[in-house]
């Protein structure tokens, strides 16, 4: 028999022996290993990896990332989330067990950062909450609520005419250098102290480009509630590929919390066009202008997560404004036809409207919002018949050139429609608050622009603008208000409008000879 101080000795050799053991003991994990069997531009094919996933993340030799996008019986081919310089067949490919994220987090608020969420802003390293899937199933329909706030983009001509509600998804397209991206930027600019946080995700842009709205959104204080993410035109069309899902994930997670979001795809023909030279380099079956056929499917996913949450779900809302480029005005073209009936209206802009000097190049005929009125507060709709009135000389216009002799009315409506297209025009950079929209607006419809020769007609704009305090307290709370304007409102907006516009009328032909 041991005795008892034996035993204890014993016992606490034992214990010391087990902790030494835990201590250093490790835990084997084996990993699924092949290797590169080919390299092409953007794309690799790699053998030895039977149990890989459909768009499981790789990893390769130097840190390189892939995607798994091709799962065949003896090969994968594989997306590369960067530089194919830096392999070659033989290299090592490893399982991740994962598929690919993107940093999240308020930590990213006026940060400018690649597709894989690594800073390109020389701002240091980002601290951030979480990480999401840059691809995530878009919201269940019953937790989607109805889309009835607007989104105020500061523009007249939209704002008025087709405008954009919180949750909606509004594509903007046009030719080359109509001015696509303007209107975006203005839209991100308008969201200042509006409690919208917006990101720009540029996908093959120049970088000169991208430099220049990153500096047009610092000069402006937006940077403050932005977050833009880069994919320049240079880098792997792996990583333009993934740039609009990864902007997206970060989007929904500031949505998941009650906040409202504006996202800018700066745009999507360059996706598309990314898209296209992956699938014919993994040798997919080319459609139409060889695009592949589950293009459309690419961008249905893409857009369907830009939602209204319901209140159940906090109420956050992500609002999409995809941008894509037409070629010759067709917008009966593959993208654009898919891209329009994906989304819930188009802002068309017109080559010939930007030549003539009339911007934004928003051609009212060709553009619409399948929102209407419902993404509109109550006052707009003192305006409703603008649009009517302005497709009405659009088509008298054109008539009128033939030659033809006129009546009294249709000369009235063509005077009329002049002037509504001149006060449509608006500078880049100057946004108009609601209040200031609809005192021009109504004015206009009510035809107190009419007797003012078109020469005068922006200085009497400017006037009324300059001068809108003189609207009483209560009358500018109604119109940004839920209340459609009163009738007195209504008056009262008019009569102030007469008296400021009064010195710009144009002087009857007796007045004139005595003068």
């Amino acid at each position: 028999m041991l005795s008892t101080d034996t035993s204890c000795i014993i016992n606490n050799l034992f214990g010391r022996l087990e902790n030494c053991i835990k201590a250093y003991s490790f835990s084997f994990e084996p990993k699924e290993t092949g290797f590169v069997t080919s390299v092409s531009t953007g794309i690799v094919k790699v053998s030895g990896l039977p149990g890989a996933g459909f768009e499981e993340l790789l990893e390769f030799s130097g840190g390189l990332l892939g995607i798994a996008y091709n799962i065949e019986k003896e090969e994968i081919g594989v997306i590369l989330l960067g530089d194919d310089s830096l392999l070659n067949a033989g290299d090592e490919v490893v399982r991740t067990g994962r598929v690919m994220d993107i940093p999240v987090g308020n930590t990213l608020l006026g940060r400018v950062i690649d597709p894989l969420g690594k800073p390109i802003d020389d701002k240091g390293v980002i601290a951030y909450q979480d990480r999401y899937p840059i691809e995530r199933p878009a919201p269940a329909i019953m937790d989607r609520s109805p889309v009835d706030a607007p989104l105020q983009t500061g523009i007249k001509v939209i704002d008025a005419m087709i405008p954009i509600g919180r949750g909606q998804r509004e594509l903007i397209l046009g030719d080359r250098q109509t001015g696509k991206s303007a209107i975006a930027i203005d839209t991100i600019l308008n969201q200042k102290d509006k409690n919208v946080l917006c990101i720009y995700c540029a996908i093959g842009q120049r970088a000169s480009a991208v430099a220049k709205v990153i500096e047009s959104l610092k000069e402006k204080g937006a940077m403050e509630y932005c977050i833009v993410v880069v994919a320049e035109g240079n880098i792997s069309p792996g990583l333009k590929y993934i740039a609009p899902y990864a902007a997206t994930s970060i989007g929904e997670y500031f949505m998941s919390q009650g906040r409202d979001v504006l996202i800018v795809y700066d745009d999507l023909t360059n996706h598309a066009r990314a898209y296209r030279e992956l699938s014919l380099l993994l040798r997919r079956p080319p459609g139409r202008e060889a695009f592949p056929g589950d293009i459309f499917y690419i961008h249905s996913r893409l857009l369907e997560r830009a939602t209204h949450l319901s209140a159940e779900l906090k109420g956050g809302s992500l609002t999409a404004l995809p941008i894509i480029e037409t070629e010759a005005q067709d917008i009966s073209a593959y993208i654009p036809t898919n891209l329009i009936s994906i989304t819930d209206g188009q802002i068309y802009l017109s080559p010939k409207l930007f030549e003539l000097g009339i911007l934004p190049a928003v051609d009212v005929g060709k553009s619409v919002s399948r929102v209407g009125d419902k993404a509109q507060l109550p006052a707009y709709r003192s305006i409703a018949s603008l649009k009517l009135e302005y497709s009405q000389f659009e088509e008298l216009e054109s008539f009128a050139r033939f030659g033809t002799r006129l009546d009294e009315n249709t000369k009235n409506t063509i005077d009329h429609g002049r002037r509504i297209r001149l006060i449509l025009k608006q500078p880049e950079l100057l946004h108009l608050s609601v209040a200031e929209q609809i005192f021009i607006l109504l004015a206009l419809t009510k035809g107190l622009f009419d007797k003012i020769p078109i020469d005068k007609i922006q200085e009497a704009e400017s006037t009324l603008l300059k001068n809108i305090l003189q609207l009483p307290a209560e009358t500018l709370k109604g119109l940004i208000s839920d209340k459609t304007l009163s009738a007195q409102d209504h008056d009262t907006i008019l009569k102030i409008a007469s008296d400021l516009l009064s010195p710009f009328l144009e002087k009857p032909e007796d007045e004139k000879k005595e003068s």
